[in-house]
């Protein structure tokens, strides 16, 4: 068990994640499982509102989330998805599966919050089929050297970690995924809000493949 218990964040998450979704990232996450067919595991599954976006050649979602509230939020939204969703207890840098047993990963909002996101991200390419894909909707750092990087420095060693539930928002999150051995076949970066100068605006959607 993972034993994972952020409950102020977590019902702030899930007012937040609704209000969000009405103001765009529901269109990231349609794009995001776009195209997927066979065994699914989402890591970091929060309260399910990716799963309304998988379509039907997706056999099963293995959705994993360690937060209570969020997991039990996750269960509910399970009942109602249009494909099999077996929600589950377990970490990132633990996934409950065996080696290349998933079709594809799917991460949304996840790798800023991982405590070590190389283990993660190597968790997902041993569970990956030769071939299988890592889907990808992050917030990340800035532009080096901007503005918005300092201040993404300055919120990460101060108030934003303890806000948002272990958040950082100064990773680079795409050379991580390369590191991890994956290939990027497709990358976006765009701010969301698209004039927002918050720290966590700046983001990358995309898809890797395990080769």
């Amino acid at each position: 068990m993972a034993a994972v218990s952020h409950p102020v964040f977590a019902r702030f998450y899930e007012r937040l994640s609704v209000a969000m979704d009405r103001a765009g990232t529901a269109e990231f996450r349609r794009d995001l499982a776009a195209g997927l067919s066979g065994r699914v595991i989402e890591i970091g599954a929060g309260n399910g509102r990716m799963f309304s976006h998988y379509p039907l050649g997706v056999t099963e979602v293995v959705a994993v989330e360690p937060e209570r509230r969020l997991r039990a939020a996750a269960q509910r939204a399970a009942s109602t998805a249009r494909v099999p969703v077996t929600v589950v207890d377990g970490l990132a840098e633990a996934l409950p599966g065996g080696d290349g047993e998933f079709d594809a990963a799917v991460v949304a909002l996840v790798l800023c919050t991982v405590p070590d996101q190389a283990s993660a991200l190597a968790e997902a390419r041993r569970v990956l089929r030769p071939g299988g894909e890592v889907r990808f909707f992050e917030h990340v750092a800035a532009e080096r050297h901007s503005r918005l990087r300092r201040a993404q420095r300055l919120v990460d060693a101060t108030v934003w970690p303890s806000l948002f539930a272990g958040c950082h928002t100064n990773r680079d999150t795409v050379a991580a995924i390369e590191a991890a051995g994956f290939v990027i076949e497709e990358l976006r970066r765009f701010r969301f809000p698209a004039t927002s100068n918050s720290p966590s605006s700046p983001c990358v959607h995309g898809r890797a493949i395990k080769p």
